[in-house]
């Protein structure tokens, strides 16, 4: 006998006073066929009908007829992974597929036997390895415990940097794992650099055109579903970015730093975007002007050549000038481009530099468009030109700001990029916009990109260490503010460091006047350039390895936030060191009691 009809039996004692025998039968016949999830949504419907008598009307609609479920699952360190998955969500449900959207992190893995269609939508971290929230995942399905899945239907939406060497190589090794247990392509694997967007919804539109027909939902009601109210999306997103007004833009570095650090302020107004502590918010920018004459001197071209670019889905022509000052990435610049170049001046040097990644990778990181073609000349057309620059892309800065405290403002901290290069200067796209070129009172252009990935703990009583040297504070800030307006009783230690006390200690006040209230329990920096030996926040978790395993032991989170290739790697080193002498385990023990911490969000990265 179904599961599903013993329990009714069962409880037939309880219904019995209520149906007679007939009507017990009716009920068993009609949900004999529910899915667990119908059956707890019935359970919840004729509760409800229960207690608003028979006398009041619920305004119902018919549901579809349940048919096979696309599952999308997303794999994002910064958010743009599950800002496509969301859209493809939309997208989906929109042409009647009966779908569902979940974190990769929180999918049981051993499910995908029981699956018949499903997207992955994963971004790659670092070195070609999965973002944090993808480990888990990533290690069952290639590992021996993975099952074969013959009747899976799939396809791999990658998204990566191809200035990296092992380019979406997070959505590689899934797109092969999967095909290699059998499971059968829906469509190709499709890998996007980081202007990604005409890339996935070119991807999105052929998925849901082939998966209509099989997916859709039958017009056949088997149940009524209640029409509940749903919180409405803001109404602003990386596609429809607010313009606000930029308030402030305040150096917090001394007169003698050898950074240059921007306290910036940005007013909401009435919008009513919202955002929350550990969240990012992405900022659109236009070249500098006069960077754009240098590059059509260099190119020998006026500026007024017309080109074609695709432009929210449609090809739009532009003159040469207004396609590099407001579509155009060309404060960075990318191997693929150096080694377009080189063929196009045939530079031996440039083919030298272009034949190595690695190299090639560290030459795009101190060089622009404009110096790399100063470097050798080329003879080309102007939509030639045009057609090997990649759009270019809001940057996500961590938000330094809560809500609760600053209220229709949003705070950064921003650290602006420059450097010379033959003798001129040369400054971050969206750095320089907001230090140098944008004044007060002036509008830019923001969308909040919201990272569940980063998140303080729900217990206002959970002890939290955060871990944030330079402008890896920033998220800190909102954190400590927010845990402020809560009234939260757990403890906070911060670990910060930079190059020296007197010219680098960031919001030093601040914490000074949080320590004094005690909302900031304990603080730790390190100062590299204020002694002989270097001195690193790593160096100050060892330490203080005793209490900070101490720390855990009573339930602490854990947060890293700045740069991935060096701090975070370095950091998370320490940790497991410190997991491992303290704790008397082993590194394969230390390293399952980390990964423990991550899969219970309890160790959490922002790192870039």
């Amino acid at each position: 006998m179904p599961q599903k009809q013993l329990s009714l039996q069962q409880n037939s004692n309880t219904v019995s006073s209520s149906l007679d025998a007939n009507q017990l039968t009716l009920l068993q016949q009609a949900t004999s066929s529910y899915s667990s999830l119908q059956l707890a949504w019935a359970s919840g419907y004729l509760a409800a009908k229960s207690e608003q008598g028979e006398t009041t009307q619920v305004n119902v609609a018919p549901a579809a007829a349940p048919a096979k479920v696309l599952t999308i699952l997303y794999a994002s360190q910064t958010g743009n992974a599950k800002g496509v998955a969301s859209q493809v969500e939309q997208s989906a449900d929109a042409a009647g597929i009966n779908v569902k959207l979940i974190n990769i992190s929180d999918y049981k893995a051993k499910a995908l036997k029981n699956e018949t269609h499903i997207l992955i939508i994963a971004s790659t971290n670092g070195e070609g390895e999965p973002p944090d929230d993808a480990i888990e995942f990533h290690e069952f399905l290639l590992g021996k415990k993975a099952p074969k899945l013959p009747n899976l239907n799939y396809s791999v939406l990658a998204l990566g940097d191809s200035s990296y060497e092992f380019f979406c190589q997070t959505g590689k090794d899934f797109d092969e794992r999967l095909q290699a247990l059998g499971a059968k392509q829906v469509m190709p694997r499709v890998d996007c650099d980081v202007d990604y967007d005409s890339d996935s919804e070119s991807w999105k539109l052929s998925i849901i055109e082939s998966l209509k027909e099989e997916l859709t939902q039958a017009d056949v009601a088997l149940a009524p579903v209640i029409d509940l109210p749903v919180a409405a999306a803001s109404q602003y997103n990386k596609q429809n970015p607010l313009s606000a007004e930029f308030i402030l833009s305040q150096k917090i570095t001394g007169r003698d730093s050898a950074k240059d650090v921007r306290h910036i302020e940005i007013d909401l107004g009435e919008s009513g975007l919202t955002y929350q502590a550990g969240d990012a918010l992405g900022v659109y920018f236009d070249n500098d002007s006069l960077l754009v004459v240098e590059l059509l001197a260099a190119l020998n071209f006026t500026g007024d050549e017309q080109v074609s670019l695709k432009i929210d889905g449609d090809h739009q022509s532009l003159t040469l000038k207004y396609a590099l000052t407001s579509q155009l990435e060309i404060t960075q610049t990318a191997p693929a481009f150096i080694e377009f170049w080189a063929k196009q001046s045939g530079d031996e040097k440039l083919l030298a530099i272009a034949s190595d990644k690695n190299t090639a990778r560290e030459f795009s990181a101190n060089h622009q468009i404009v110096d790399v073609v100063s470097l050798a000349s080329a003879e080309l057309e102007a939509q030639t030109f045009v057609d090997a620059l990649r759009k270019v892309t809001p940057r996500l800065y961590s938000i330094a700001s809560a809500q609760a405290e600053v209220e229709e403002e949003v705070h950064l901290t921003v650290g602006l990029v420059s450097y010379e290069n033959n003798g001129h200067s040369r400054f971050g796209g969206a750095s320089h916009f907001l230090a140098n070129r944008l004044e007060e009172g002036q509008e830019v252009r923001i969308f909040v990109e919201h990272n569940d990935n980063f998140r303080l703990p729900s217990d206002n009583d959970t002890p939290v260490i955060m871990i944030g040297p330079g402008t890896g504070v920033a998220p800190f800030r909102a954190f400590l503010q927010q845990r402020e307006a809560d009234g939260a009783s757990g403890d906070n230690w911060m670990f910060f460091g930079d190059q020296t006390f007197t010219q680098d200690f960031l919001y030093q006040v601040e914490w000074q006047n949080y320590l004094k209230s005690g909302l900031l329990t304990r603080m730790d920096v390190a100062f590299s350039r204020d002694q002989a030996e270097k001195v690193y926040v790593q160096d100050r978790l060892k330490e203080q390895a005793e209490d900070v395993f101490a720390w855990l032991e009573r339930g602490a989170h854990v947060y890293i936030c700045g740069d991935m290739s060096r701090m975070a790697k370095d950091v998370e080193t320490t940790l497991l060191d410190i997991i491992s002498e303290q704790g008397k385990l082993s590194l394969d023990q230390a390293e399952q009691y980390l990964k423990d911490l991550r899969s219970n969000k309890r160790y959490q990265k922002d790192v870039y």
